[in-house]
This record gives structure tokens, C-alpha cells and sequence, in this order.
């Protein structure tokens, strides 16, 4: 089992959350204030690492079998992003998909860092 921090379309409520396979919702949380967020041509957010200018992004933390992230959730990725490791808010860790770099499309990016949190 693995911690994952979720900020986009399989949260609760949302059009991919199915492919959670009831994985327990841990709590609602926040990234540290360590990143930029972005929506990758509309279509899913992102968040990318930065040294300075970030803020704290808002999502859940499930607890998910690995074998459930291999086989149903990273499938479902677009290929923008990829799996990291990111800093919550309270100085712990988490698994996360984060803005593939170098960025291998041309999909438009819209930086909604100020939105702080996923509204499609």
C-alpha cells in the first residue's frame, strides 16, 4: 500500500474515481507550499516542483494498493504526466502525478496556481 495524492479527476466525485477499486480515502490534504499548478489542455491538472513561487495545492490521500496504481490508475494518465514524489503540508510524503519534464507535447498549459485546487 502506498499513499497517493490525488488532484484531479479521480478525486471523489469525479469521472475517474472508479478507478480507485474502493481504495480508502486517508484525508483531505494539502502539498506543501512547493509547487505550481497547471491545467494540461483543459483536460487534467498537473503540478510542477519549483524552487520558489509555489503554493499549497489542495487534494485527497488515498491508500492504494500498488498493484491497483500499476494496473488501473497510471494506465489512465495522460501522457503529460508522470508519477513523483511530492511534500505534503505537514512534512510528510506522498505519491503524486506531476508535469512530465521536458514537457513531450504541445498541449497548452494554463498556470491556475491561484485557483489552488482542481475546478473543471
Amino acid at each position: 500500500m502506498a499513499l497517493m495524492f490525488l488532484n484531479g479527476g479521480a478525486m471523489r466525485g469525479g469521472p475517474l474515481h472508479h478507478l480507485l477499486g474502493g481504495a480508502p480515502l486517508m484525508a483531505e490534504a494539502r502539498t506543501a507550499p512547493k509547487y505550481r499548478f497547471y491545467s494540461v489542455g483543459g483536460r487534467c491538472p498537473a503540478l510542477a516542483p519549483v524552487a520558489h513561487g509555489g503554493a499549497a495545492i489542495a487534494g485527497e490521500l488515498y491508500d492504494l494498493d500498488l498493484d491497483l496504481l500499476r494496473d488501473s490508475l497510471l494506465p489512465a494518465e495522460p501522457p503529460e504526466l508522470e508519477l513523483g514524489v511530492i511534500e505534503l503540508a505537514d512534512g510528510g510524503s506522498s505519491l503524486a502525478m506531476l508535469l512530465r519534464r521536458p514537457l513531450t507535447s504541445h498541449v497548452p498549459l494554463v498556470d491556475i496556481t491561484a485557483q489552488g485546487r482542481w475546478l473543471p
